[in-house]
């Protein structure tokens, strides 16, 4: 058996790999380039360009372009129509964003539990949850994987709820065959860097709906319009003339994230591939261990993962989380945690929230470690992260 690092054995690897990275070529570079030398930096055309692409894309009539995915969740609910005295559900296991953006609103959040397989928010759970207060469902498309869109639509039908689906992880996700970003009411992405196309930061959401896309147009422009068919005032001095017409927030997109942003999105079934690549090859390294348990997919789902989560089978290493992961990091991959469940954090718990909500997630929780997954990955560093998961479970084996 292999001596551990952190117990003064060889690493796998001499330097550092991460959970993920951003991957930027010269292509990307020169698209940026292009716009720094030219007459627009922001509010110009890249940006519109984008919007169009992503539209095109995703398969969505609409597109908005937004400043991070966080704009993008406060954008939806704002064009839902979502405020004080409703209720939307959320999964716990999600970055914070999610719930957030009910609170931004003025509305609650309510958290459903999560199915024990796919670690996405449980349909059956959700129905639960659904009071006369409940407005809107933010699904979490988790790791990447589609979320059961049949069951959850069929449950806004009934409610007469809005679907809004977090796909911050899942672009280049299809269900059905259908890609991401035009099923659900409204659909939010994000672009941060360990994303898989990236614009340094930078947001969007993808709509069907007309009336939702113009409701989603001034709620990232300060509530302003230069559409005069919009305008409530007339006659107006000339076209100089803009109206705010509604209560928004400055969430716009640079000119040159969105070039950069044109360039990735050209490159996106290129990461995705290499992305789906990493994941069989880890499937079947770690397939048959019993001290690691797979996140499951449904088969609806043709998943662009965003994270290769793994989750100690805790009662079969004599390890805890901790110890594994500063083994892990000893060997010189470094993993990360996703996600603390939201309500357990502070600030939730002063609104009233306790654990114990969702057991289902909690549990999840306790195992759960992300490991390194990014389209750059060579051959040797897929090979280095199996060599260093397998040799910590080796030696915290029971």
């Amino acid at each position: 058996m292999e001596r551990l690092a952190i117990e003064g054995g060889y690493p796998v690897r001499g330097g550092k790999i991460y959970y993920g990275r951003q991957w930027i070529g010269e292509d990307d570079i020169r698209a940026v380039e292009e716009v720094l030398r030219s007459d627009y930096i922001t509010c110009g055309p890249k940006v519109d360009e984008f919007e169009q692409e992503l539209a095109r894309y995703t398969g969505a009539k609409y597109a908005v372009a937004v400043s991070n995915g966080t704009a993008a969740l406060h954008c939806a609910c704002i064009a839902a129509g979502i405020g004080p005295g409703d209720e939307v559900i959320t999964t716990p296991l999600t970055f914070a964003a999610s719930a957030n953006c009910a609170l931004y609103c003025g509305a609650r959040p309510v958290f459903a539990d999560v199915d024990p397989h796919t670690y996405n928010i449980d349909p059956d759970s959700v129905r639960a949850h659904i009071t006369e207060k409940t407005k809107a469902i933010v699904a979490v498309d988790f790791t990447g994987q589609a979320v059961r869109h049949d069951e959850l639509r069929a449950l806004c039908d009934e409610f007469g709820l809005i679907f809004i689906e977090d796909a911050a992880h899942a672009i280049a996700t299809k269900y059905k065959g259908q890609q991401v970003g035009s099923l659900a009411d409204l659909t939010c992405f994000s672009f941060h860097p360990v994303k898989t196309i990236t614009g340094g930061e930078g947001g969007a959401v993808t709509t069907n709906d007309e009336a939702l896309y113009r409701k989603l147009v001034l709620a990232h422009t300060h509530g302003i319009t230069h559409d005069e068919a919009q305008m409530l005032d007339a006659p107006h001095e000339g076209p100089w003339c803009y109206e705010q017409i509604s209560l928004g927030y400055n969430y716009r997109m640079t000119d040159f994230q969105a070039a950069l942003l044109v360039s990735q999105l050209h490159k996106v079934e290129h990461f995705a591939a290499r992305r789906k690549q990493i994941v069989a090859t880890y499937n079947k390294a770690f397939g048959n261990m019993p001290e690691l348990i797979l996140q499951q997919e449904i088969p609806e789902s043709d998943t662009c993962r965003h994270l290769y989560i793994i989750r100690l089978a805790l009662d079969k290493l004599t390890c805890t989380r901790r110890q594994f992961f500063d083994a892990m990091s000893a060997e010189n991959v470094q993993c990360q945690i996703h996600y603390v469940p939201v309500y357990w954090f502070p600030y939730y718990r002063s609104l009233g929230y306790e654990k114990g909500l969702c057991p289902v997630a909690e549990e999840i929780y306790k195992g759960i470690m992300s490991i390194p997954l990014y389209p750059k990955m060579t051959d040797q560093d897929v090979e280095d992260t199996i060599h260093a998961v397998k040799k910590v479970v080796e030696a915290y084996r029971k």
